[in-house]
């Protein structure tokens, strides 16, 4: 952590599934945004994140693999990436990604849905 802020570079930690109760120590050494955010783990509601440590860590995830991507539809996904999109916006510093590479069980039209919804949002 020294040496990367020696040189004023930006921290990611991936840390995946339920990790909410080491935010504040990571907030506390320095780390910029935590990777990736599973949003049905305990304790990762993105209302709740955003309420305990937004403006203080960013985020980068929470559309989930294990949720709608695989077992949705498009429009499903569509409202679920535009829910997602408008509470973690609140946050300082939020990318929108999955919570985890997509795999071959997520639809082309699902993924088209993401990427496209998450680019509208955006702007």
């Amino acid at each position: 952590m020294d040496l990367l802020k020696s040189f004023d570079l930006p921290v990611m930690i991936h840390s995946y599934g339920s990790s909410s109760w080491v935010f504040e120590d990571f907030i506390e050494m320095g780390i910029n945004t935590v990777d990736a955010l599973q949003p049905e783990a305990a304790n990762m509601n993105p209302d709740s994140l955003v309420e305990r440590f937004g403006g203080r860590i960013g985020f980068h995830g929470c559309i989930s693999t294990a949720g709608t991507v695989v077992n949705g539809t498009p429009e499903e996904m569509h409202q679920e990436v535009k829910r997602i999109m408008g509470i973690m916006k609140q946050a300082r510093g939020f990318m929108v990604s999955t919570a985890h590479h997509l795999q071959d069980d997520s639809s082309l039209e699902n993924i088209l849905a993401y990427f496209q919804t998450a680019f509208e949002e955006s702007w």
